[in-house]
């Protein structure tokens, strides 16, 4: 039996190792050449010590408290040197990849479809050539080089880990590269690059309710996140509110609507900025983040958009005094028009 470790660095690097039956994470990762830090392997130093966020494993009673406190174990810290793991473990790791002497994965696909769905999204998916080695958490991205030219953007999935295709949800920015190669050039078998995954942005083993808060293309990661736990299955409260600037850019509401008929406790919501909208919800994502949502702050909070939306919603929290149990977060930012978007 093996189990698969996932190994989130501190520059957003992920590296996926197995780790066998009885074995150590420590010793899996050197034995796949990923240096992980440690000084003794013993359990005494210290050196060796992450965040286990997801996961079952055994740390025994062989190591000491000058190592690993009573107080750190109880907040899901580990020595991976004398972590065994019982299940599949997502394990934050305070280091740059650099360090560890990995480095992030590259893999090579074919163009499979390229479908516009507003006129600002477009959806790209991409056949890879080998899925086992892009293995990735639901919610993080990748880097694209874009074909013709020596630039890349980065790109969240929109589905799940472990399929040949792969799709990602692209904003389509008027001079763009990307955006000029999937409009103008791209057609089907073309080859595309790949480097990847990165990203703190994944979804973490849902313990209670769930707030999911996207806005445009930032829909991408919620879609991931969505496809695995209708896959898995999950009893927890889990609603989305997704917020565009006009009518025509609300994509993926049939998928939206089709993860509510499987998943029963998974609700969402619309919102429309345009004050011309006949849209029922009108506003900003903030204007509809309602008491119920929030849980007395008992929720994992998830938010993806571009930055005004990400520091709108920061600014309300904090002038609201709301406080998470767990907030995580990530900005998109298109790159500078017809040299890096």
């Amino acid at each position: 039996m093996s189990y698969t470790i996932a190994l989130n660095f501190e520059d957003g690097v992920t590296r996926f190792i197995g780790c066998k039956a009885g074995e150590t994470v420590l010793d899996a990762a050197y034995r796949q050449k990923v240096n992980l830090p440690m000084d003794c392997s013993d359990g005494v130093c210290g050196t060796c010590k992450g965040l286990c966020e997801q996961g079952e494993f055994d740390m025994g009673d062989e190591y000491l408290d000058e190592a690993l406190s009573d107080e750190e174990a109880a907040e899901g810290q580990v020595l991976t040197c004398q972590m065994v793991p019982s299940t599949d473990c997502v394990i934050q790791v305070p280091v740059a990849s650099s360090l560890c002497k990995t480095q992030v994965g590259k893999v090579e696909g074919t163009v499979a479809a390229v479908e516009s769905l507003s006129e600002d999204s477009i959806e790209l998916a991409v056949e890879l050539d080998d899925e086992a080695a892009l293995t990735f958490l639901p919610g993080q991205y990748l880097h694209i080089d874009v074909p013709g030219t020596e630039v890349h953007r980065s790109y969240s999935f929109s589905s799940k880990p472990g399929e040949r295709r792969a799709t990602f949800l692209i904003r389509n920015i008027p001079d763009g590269v990307m955006s000029g190669y999937l409009t103008e050039r791209a057609k089907v078998g073309d080859r595309l690059a790949l480097t990847g995954p990165m990203g703190s942005f994944y979804l973490r083993e849902v313990t209670r309710p769930v707030l999911m808060l996207a806005g445009g293309t930032g829909l991408a990661p919620f879609l991931s996140m969505l496809e695995q736990l209708t896959e898995k299955g999950c009893d927890a409260p889990i609603h989305m509110i997704y917020g565009v600037n006009k009518d025509d850019h609300l994509v993926k509401t049939d998928a939206l609507e089709g993860y509510a008929q499987k998943l029963p406790n998974f609700t969402y919501s619309t919102v429309v900025v345009d004050e011309a909208s006949e849209h029922p919800r009108k506003g900003y994502v903030t204007h509809h983040m309602d008491a119920e949502v929030m849980h007395d702050g008992n929720v994992d909070v998830y938010l993806c958009g571009p930055p005004p939306m990400v520091d709108a919603v920061l600014k309300h929290f904090d002038a609201e005094g709301i406080v998470p149990q767990s907030f995580h977060y990530e900005k998109f930012t298109p790159n500078e028009v017809g040299e890096n978007a």
